[in-house]
């Protein structure tokens, strides 16, 4: 499959979440040049490119899930991401919920890298300059997805520092935020139902199905 512009729609967002973990690929030659943002980007793809299309990996997504929760806990914010994607209904959530939807959310993300890492394999990342100050607490990585015969695609990372550790908390696909697109699904779920218990254990059944399919089956894919 090529990636290509009409490729990250709404519909589309579980091979545009592959992207989000392309915010990291390489070597550490290819390292060279490129600002802290970029290598955690840089390293943590080429992490997961090389196990995840090993057998092993490939034949047992419940394993791969498990493989790609570990590699990106210390460069995705999580947290950061669970509580924009709610917004309003974060304020009035319980404890109790919001434990409950970072770990329902953070499986959906999870599992949906995962898909996109077992599957697709032939494509390059391209980081675009990048100006960073030692001040700077954000900063938005813009890259470009090349894959043979495909027109590149735009893909800039929003990313928080924190202590000495830089996080991806967003991402746009040809400037489509995926936070924003998760909050107004959301959003209109929980306005739909009038519950964000609702919501959570909706999120908690499709993972829950998802973990049982073989990789490639449509639920595994971040349905």
């Amino acid at each position: 499959m090529k990636f290509t512009k009409s490729s990250f729609g709404l519909a589309s967002w579980a091979g545009a979440l592959l992207l989000l973990v392309n915010v990291f690929s390489a070597t550490a030659s290819a390292e060279e040049g490129l600002l802290p943002p970029q290598q955690v980007i840089q390293r943590t793809s080429d992490q997961l490119q090389a196990n995840l299309q090993k057998p092993e990996y490939k034949n047992d997504f419940k394993k791969a899930t498990a493989f790609v929760d570990r590699a990106l806990e210390s460069h995705v914010d999580f947290d950061r991401v669970s509580m924009m994607i709610l917004g309003k209904y974060w304020k009035t959530a319980t404890p109790e919920q919001k434990e409950r939807f970072k770990k329902e959310f953070r499986l959906l993300l999870v599992r949906t890298y995962t898909t996109a890492f077992t599957e697709y394999a032939n494509w390059k990342i391209r980081h675009l300059p990048l100006e960073l100050s030692p001040s700077d607490k954000k900063v938005m990585v813009r890259t470009e997805i090349l894959q043979p015969g495909a027109q590149p695609v735009a893909v800039n990372y929003r990313m928080v520092r924190e202590d000495n550790d830089w996080k991806v908390y967003d991402v746009l696909i040809e400037g489509i935020s995926l936070l924003q697109n998760y909050r107004s699904s959301f959003s209109d779920e929980i306005a739909r139902t009038g519950s964000l218990d609702q919501l959570i254990t909706h999120l908690a059944e499709r993972n829950a199905t998802a973990l049982k399919e073989p990789v490639g089956g449509s639920s595994g894919q971040g349905s």
